[in-house]
C-alpha cells in the first residue's frame, strides 16, 4: 500500500494519485478526506503534472524555528513559536515556476519540513494529541522578498506573493518529524544542511501553540521553519529542497512583475 499521496494533472484534470515507484496510480475524490478510491489510471511519473498535494484552508509558517537561522538574521530567539501567515495564492507545485518580482528585490529561498494536517483540532493540550492530529508530511520552500521583510516591518507582502509557497511532489503518510535531514541546493550545490532535531520549537509544541489561537483543519499546512543558509536567487536558477524520507521539491525562478 503506497504512503505517498498527492494531486496532479493528467488528460487534461486533476486526479488524486498514489505514488508507486515511477508510476501512479489516479483516482477520484480527495485522498486526504476520501481514502484511496478504485484506480482509473496507472501512469508513468513522466505523463503527469504536479499539483499541491492538498488544498488547504490555512497555510501558517513558523520563523526563526533554528537558532542558527536566527543568529544569520541578527534576530533574538523566540521565547514562544513566531507564527505567520501566507495567503492561498502563494500555492504552489513541484516543477513549477516561482515569478521574482523583480521590483522588490532580493529574492531568497527557505528549504523546509511541511506538516499537514489530518484532523480538525482546537486547542490541544498534549504532545501525543497533537501529532496524532498529523496526516503526513512533505516539503516546502517558503519564498521571501527579504527587503520587503526588512521594510515593512511585517511579513505579508514578504511571504505572501503568488507562487511563494510551493509544497510537494506528495505526502508522506506519516507523523515522525524526528532526525530528517533538510537539505536546499541552488543549481546542484547544497546551502543549507540541518536536521529537524536542531528546531527550537518541535511539531508537537507548534501544533499546540497555533491551535490555541486558530482551529486547524484537515489539509493546512505548517512550515515548520528553516534551517541557516538562505540566500538569493534569481532568473534561471534551480532550486531543490529534500527532507530525508520524504522527497525533493524542484523549482525554477523566473522574473516577472
Amino acid at each position: 500500500m503506497s504512503l505517498l499521496f498527492a494531486r496532479v494533472l493528467y488528460q487534461g484534470r486533476p486526479w488524486s494519485a498514489a505514488v508507486d515507484g515511477d508510476k501512479a496510480d489516479l483516482f477520484e475524490g480527495d485522498w486526504l478526506r476520501d481514502g484511496k478510491g478504485s484506480t482509473v489510471h496507472r501512469v508513468s511519473l513522466e505523463e503527469i503534472t504536479w499539483l499541491p498535494p492538498v488544498e488547504p484552508r490555512t497555510i501558517l509558517c513558523v520563523g526563526r524555528n533554528y537558532q542558527a537561522h536566527a543568529a544569520e538574521m541578527n534576530s533574538d530567539v523566540p521565547k514562544t513559536p513566531l507564527f505567520f501567515l501566507k495567503q492561498l495564492g502563494a500555492l504552489n507545485a513541484h516543477q513549477a515556476i516561482v515569478h521574482r518580482p523583480v521590483w522588490a528585490g532580493r529574492l531568497d529561498y527557505e528549504g523546509e519540513l511541511v506538516l499537514v494536517m489530518g484532523k480538525t483540532v482546537r486547542n490541544v493540550t498534549s504532545s501525543d494529541e497533537a501529532m496524532a492530529a498529523v496526516a503526513g508530511m512533505t516539503v516546502g520552500n517558503d519564498y521571501t522578498a527579504r527587503e520587503l521583510q526588512s521594510s515593512d516591518g511585517q511579513w505579508t507582502r514578504a511571504k505572501g506573493f503568488d507562487d511563494f509557497a510551493p509544497v510537494g511532489p506528495w505526502v508522506l503518510m506519516d507523523n515522525h518529524p524526528e532526525g530528517r535531514r533538510v537539505t536546499t541546493a541552488v543549481n546542484g550545490t547544497i546551502r543549507q544542511d540541518a536536521s529537524t532535531d536542531e528546531m527550537i520549537f518541535g511539531c508537537d509544541r507548534l501544533i499546540m501553540e497555533a491551535s490555541r489561537f486558530m482551529t486547524l483543519h484537515p489539509g493546512d499546512l505548517i512550515f515548520t521553519g528553516t534551517p541557516s543558509g538562505i540566500g538569493p536567487v534569481g532568473e534561471g536558477d534551480i532550486v531543490t529542497v529534500t527532507v530525508q524520507g520524504i522527497g525533493t521539491l524542484s523549482n525554477s525562478i523566473k522574473n516577472g512583475d
